[in-house]
């Protein structure tokens, strides 16, 4: 390829000139190819591999040089002499003659640099690449990352890195590519080459180790094997750039999302190292903006834009606070150096006025921002002041224009945006709609969206049940009254509201206790739930107005726990507190189907309620589920699975004594998940509960881990004398109902976790304040990276562990019904996935999410479409040869598609390969007949319908497996996003499915019976009319194009052809013509035929007692060749171009035949278009015979006659050296990576 001029020095060193003329010079690399090999060659190419040269991806080379200059220019590389030599050519065509024109040397230059340049740039224009997405050096590192690797083009190198991989005990010192899906190591030393591929989905283990021999380590594991990796140049860099990869992996394992690159990043600055991609910078963006939004709390669609080291004004002690800005699309933060001393969030939302203030020794560079509740806040020491300004002032710019927008769509007609809202004692100043849904004065329609026989609560629920305790009114009020006023002093010296200072005084309040009339407030506020809701006016109204009414698995588990959420509770002891809390639940189920509902967010949610208003109980869950709790409220609640492996993690730590008594007795995984998953408010005294969801929305997860852990601290000695499970968790249930909360207001509401521990003594009471306490003086070093970090650890491990377990129960589930071994399914089972994991990342013609969805049962999981079929069919099925190949798996694919849905499970897949490595004599040639009289489809490269063939094609599925068809409405499919229509558009048959788990044994019944009455079958098949018999013979003739008995095996078919097109032609004897109205349906699309075969013209009448001997491909006589060259095609329209006589297309051997009949030699890039011939031309003789039949008894009993096709047939395969090649096998842009990890070669 053309590159842009760059300066060579020693154009002699380590290259061999070739070809020369005044200007150019064309040079190859010592050592490359066969000439210039021995030492030298081996010292190079090494020296390529080790050093990282540019030209290693280029052998070839063009240089320019001025006749009178030493200096030379590299002008184009190429990886191939053929591509070198055109470039050649192209200079001495084009350039040569009109250089020799030029006088001066530095013309000449600046002439050849300009039209090198320009070609390029043409080049770029033509075939739409951007520029300055990549460094040259960059598309050279990918450039050989897919020729070493066979990678595709839309596989996208990140980065590579220099590094040993130590094999053995040998380092090898070589390049690590990371690509978006695959980690990948070369090495070349001295003669020696080393290969590795590691899909990142199959990575078990990621870890960065130190030891003394290796100072700096990181080792990747998988299923079956383990990489070390060492002599890193950045090893940092390096490994968080493989958790991130690994983790876009895992993701994808989860919920089948691939990795999108954001286009919208700025621009390559000059000063920015020229190795990091375009992809790099995107993973580093998107890395920060994940830590700044949990830093902040913000809705996950924020993206950071930059961050700059400055000085805060606080008022509330007169200092400048040094820490650092962050500037986002919404919103400006701020955070000290040291954690705890002060951080900041200021919605764009919220501010007015932006300024430079003037500049002064004490307050350089100065930036005074100011917000709607009248706060004021300076920052100073800002190093680019103009620009952050400038950027500021284009994200005010694009707040300003989107607020204006959401209020003409809401039609609000309110600017309450523009004033501060403080009556009823609000503590929100920057929220304008909960002033809206607080005040009914207001002119925004009423939020009642249930029918007017249930009351709709407009507050939150507690204020309207709340009830006091006579006996002990007075302290316990006096106490909440303090708790009141010190929040109320807090917000007068901090501020109030989102813009609020929050400083260590904020922290010590909230341990103190919320007051209960604040608590839903500040919830919202330290939760980031507040900016949702702000921003997204009438979401949630709309939200519930779609999904009240509707129906799915959802809604159904959701009024199964209405009443069973706080049932203690007066507010959930009438309807107006359950029907809030359906419609929250109902409404975030539509709004996430990926989660839909799992049990624990009733408990949750009902306390949301009792605190707050319905919509921001609605916004608090959307934090809660999304952002606080990542993946916990999953079907497979993966993300409490990844944190009862953190807190096992941290027990071993921080309580070592007791975490092997605990693992012996396995409760700490009983014990987590009903803490974490609900907060411990289904384990706790409410009153007490809720003062660790206070703590828990103001520092996140890290609050529970410290609480469990002071839990086990405190039951230490009483643990450790437990002799089971159940002694132990009647230890800790006890203690944890004995949890008190002596400050509360609340009169005591009696908890159901209490009535089920023993008769003993009750515990001593334990103040809750002081358990908190307790657990941040012994615990509180847990710092949240640390966690994030662990949780990267167990995230591997748990999904993992899932799909490991994925995998068994499909295996257990299928191997009664299959000849194939367990380990024969795992491996199939491998490919199958791999495949499906295949098209996830490099596209396919259908939607991943549609081919992989967790909630179906374990067999259902994966599914493919004919693109991923046809690539496993070459490989593994026996038949699979020839150029028949592909619309071979057509045919199989539409049988095995059993709901005509353009996809196959893992069961029909097998069933398929089953009966051909495994089927008896009989069984196969069922299948192959089967597979024949399907309807005819045609062929394009759009999406196939085969929804049309679906009644035709049900009517064989009994004997291809026994499972009953859970057929879907493919109308209804358009809507499978929203979550609401898994159950309404099923048969009532396919709920039961869904509802139980199917006995399998019961297949297995059928199965066998299915055996048993195989001749009785065997009748019930339709009859084969004579299109679909030329095309079995096609097929027939491919199937043995790679046989070693090939010959024989022609022969014998011929020999079988012809004496089936006997016994159709005596079959038509027969036909009386009333029966024509009683034909199979699959004649239905062939009519009358126009011609008889007696008529064909010229030709003497055939009858059945012509000689069959012509049949044979290799014995064509110069009668048939006349014959044959006069066809035409039909005019029929619903013929298909390759349905003539059967006769003539068997007997046919002259070129003009093989011409005409190419189309019928079906590839991926053929197109079958029904004909239309015009009106009167000459006699049509190619017109199929409307009666000739054949049945499947009659083809069985042909193939009997011949041994050598009964032998092909009844041959064994061999299953185990199909899959072992299928797993090596690695196709042009298309590898196919084995079970964990791929090794292509390692020599020496």
């Amino acid at each position: 390829m053309w590159v842009n001029p760059e300066e060579v020095l020693l154009a002699g060193a380590l290259w061999m000139t070739e070809r020369a003329n005044p200007y150019f010079v064309l040079q190859k690399r010592k050592g490359h190819g066969d000439g210039g090999g021995g030492l030298a060659g081996l010292l190079v190419g090494t020296l390529d591999v080790v050093l990282d040269s540019s030209a290693r991806v280029a052998p070839y080379r063009i240089l320019y040089q001025t006749p009178d200059s030493l200096v030379y220019w590299t002008i184009a590389h190429g990886s191939s002499r053929k591509e070198i030599t055109e470039h050649w050519e192209w200079l001495e065509q084009n350039l040569l003659q009109t250089l020799s024109i030029f006088e001066n040397e530095n013309d000449i230059t600046t002439f050849v640099k300009g039209k090198i340049q320009g070609i390029i740039a043409e080049y770029n224009k033509n075939h739409d690449i951007k520029e300055d997405d990549d460094t040259d050096k960059f598309k050279e590192a990918i450039a050989k990352f897919r020729k070493l690797f066979g990678m595709p083009d839309e596989e996208k190198l990140v980065n590579y890195y220099s590094c040993s991989y130590w094999k053995g005990k040998v380092p090898r010192q070589g390049w690590l590519y990371l690509s978006i899906n695959h980690l990948c190591f070369y090495s070349y030393l001295l003669g020696k080459e080393a290969k590795l591929v590691v899909r990142w989905a199959d990575i078990t283990q990621l870890e960065k180790n130190v030891t003394l021999l290796l100072p700096d380590m990181i080792r990747v594991s998988t299923r079956c094997s383990e990489h070390v990796f060492s002599v890193f140049l950045n090893i940092s860099e390096t490994f968080k750039l493989m958790e991130q990869l690994a983790n876009i992996a895992m993701r994808q394992l989860l919920d089948n999302k691939g990795f999108e690159q954001d286009r919208s990043l700025p621009k390559l600055k000059k000063k920015s190292p020229k190795k990091v991609s375009a992809l790099k910078r995107d993973l580093d963006a998107r890395a920060k903006s994940e830590r700044y939004r949990a830093l902040f709390r913000l809705p996950k669609d924020e993206k950071l834009d930059g961050h700059t080291d400055c000085t805060l004004w606080t008022p509330f002690n007169k200092m400048h606070i040094l820490g650092q800005m962050f500037v986002s699309t919404n919103y400006i933060c701020f955070t000290s150096k040291e954690e705890t001393v002060c951080s900041l969030i200021i919605p764009l939302r919220e501010v007015t006025i932006v300024e430079k203030a003037d500049s002064s020794s004490v307050l350089p560079s100065p930036l005074s921002i100011s917000t709607k509740n009248r706060m004021t806040f300076l920052f100073a020491n800002l190093k680019d002041r103009d620009f952050l300004v400038q950027r500021i002032s284009d994200f005010l710019q694009q707040t300003t224009s989107k607020m204006y927008f959401e209020r003409e769509i809401t039609g609000s007609l309110n600017s309450s945006d523009d004033e501060v809202y403080s009556q009823h004692g609000s503590l929100l100043s920057c929220s304008p709609q909960r002033s809206s849904l607080g005040s009914e004065t207001e002119g925004e329609r009423q939020f009642n969206l249930n029918d007017n026989s249930v009351p709709t609560a407009t507050q939150a629920l507690m204020t309207m049940y709340r009830r006091r305790s006579p006996e002990e009114f007075n302290p316990k009020l006096a106490k909440e009254f303090l708790k009141e006023q010190g929040w109320k002093n807090h917000f007068a010296e901090y501020g109030q509201g989102v813009c609020m200072y929050r400083t260590e005084k904020t922290k010590d309040l909230v341990l103190k206790g919320i007051p209960e009339n604040m608590r839903g407030e500040l919830w919202l506020l330290f939760s980031g739930a507040i900016n949702e809701m702000a921003t997204h006016p009438g979401y949630y109204e709309d939200l519930v107005e779609k999904s009240m009414g509707k129906y799915n698995l959802a809604t159904e588990e959701i009024e199964r726990d209405l009443h069973r959420s706080l049932p203690e509770h007066p507010a959930f002891q009438n309807e107006m507190g359950i029907a809030a809390l359906r419609r929250v639940l109902t409404a975030y189920a539509f709004r996430n189907p990926s989660i839909g509902y799992c049990q624990a967010m009733n408990i949750v949610t009902s306390v949301l309620l009792l605190y707050a208003k319905e919509e921001e109980a609605f916004w608090l869950l959307v934090a809660l589920c999304e952002r606080m709790l990542p993946d916990y409220y999953n079907t497979r609640v993966v993300g409490a699975l990844v944190d009862q492996g953190v807190f096992e993690e941290l027990a071993h730590e921080y309580v070592p004594q007791l975490y092997d008594c605990m693992q012996d007795l396995g409760v700490i995984s009983t014990i987590s998940l009903s803490w974490f998953l609900t907060l411990f408010l289904s384990v706790m005294p409410f009153e007490s509960a809720v003062v660790v969801v206070d703590c828990f929305f103001y520092e996140g997860i890290k609050v529970i881990f410290q609480l469990a852990l002071s839990v086990l601290d405190a039951n230490i000695h009483k643990l450790l004398n437990c002799k089971d499970d159940g002694e132990a968790m009647t230890v800790l249930g006890r203690y944890l109902d004995s949890v008190t909360n002596k400050d509360s207001t609340l009169p005591p509401i009696p908890h159901l976790h209490s009535l089920l521990t023993d008769d003993g003594d009750p515990h001593p009471e334990v103040d809750i304040f002081k358990l908190i306490c307790s657990s941040y003086e012994k615990f509180g070093s847990i710092r949240a990276d640390v966690i994030e970090q662990m949780r990267f650890k167990q995230r591997l491990r748990v999904i993992q562990s899932i799909e490991d377990n994925t995998k068994r129960n499909v295996v257990r589930t299928i191997v009664t019904e299959t000849a194939f071994s367990i380990d024969e399914l795992e491996d199939l089972y491998i490919l199958f996935k791999a495949e499906h994991l295949a098209s996830c990342y490099w596209g396919g013609t259908s939607n991943p999410t549609d081919r992989h969805d967790p909630s179906l049962p374990y067999l259902e999981q994966y599914r493919m479409d004919l693109e991923q079929f046809k690539g496993l069919f070459t490989l593994l099925f026996p038949w699979a040869c020839g150029s028949h190949s592909d619309s071979l798996a057509l045919r199989l694919f539409r049988l095995l598609d059993q709901n005509a849905d353009a996809l196959i499970n893992f069961r029909e897949f097998i069933n398929g390969l089953s009966v051909l490595c495994h089927g008896d004599l009989t069984e196969k040639l069922k299948l192959l007949y089967k597979m024949h009289v399907l309807p005819e489809i045609t062929l394009t490269h759009e999406h196939e319908e085969p929804d049309s063939a679906f009644e035709a094609t049900q009517y064989f599925f009994e004997d291809i497996t026994p499972e009953t068809s859970h057929s879907l409405d493919p109308k209804c499919k358009s809507e499978k996003d929203d979550g609401f229509v898994r159950v309404t558009f099923k048969t009532e048959k396919g709920i039961e499915a869904k509802m139980h788990t199917p006995d399998y044994r019961t297949y297995l019944r059928l199965w066998n019976q299915e055996t048993k009455t195989k001749p009785e079958n065997m009748k019930d098949l339709p009859k084969m009319n004579q299109g679909q018999f030329i095309e079995l013979c096609k097929t027939l003739y491919n199937m043995f194009s790679e046989d070693p008995n090939e010959q024989e095996l022609y022969h014998a078919t011929a020999t079988v052809t012809s004496l089936l097109l006997e016994m159709g032609e005596v079959g038509k004897l027969f036909c009386s013509p009333s029966s024509k109205d009683e034909q199979d349906p699959f004649y239905s699309s062939v009519e009358e035929s126009q011609t008889k075969l007696s008529d064909i013209g010229g030709a003497e009448p055939l009858s059945c007692t012509a000689p069959m001997e012509d049949i044979k491909l290799e014995d064509s006589s110069p009668k048939d060749t006349g014959t044959s060259s006069a066809m035409l095609i039909s005019d029929d329209e619903t013929k298909d171009d390759t349905s003539m006589s059967s006769y003539s297309v068997l007997s046919a051997g002259s070129h003009e035949l093989d011409e005409k009949l190419q189309c019928e030699d079906i590839a991926e890039d053929t197109v079958l278009v029904r004909s239309t011939g015009s009106q009167g031309g000459l006699p049509h003789s190619a017109s199929i015979d409307k009666d000739w039949a054949i049945t499947f008894e009659q083809f069985l009993a042909s193939v009997l006659t011949e041994q050598a096709l009964v032998l092909y047939f009844e041959k064994p395969v061999e299953v185990a050296a199909r899959i072992t090649n299928a797993k090596n096998v690695r196709k042009l842009g298309h590898p196919y990576m084995s079970v964990s990890d791929y090794e292509i070669s390692l020599s020496g």
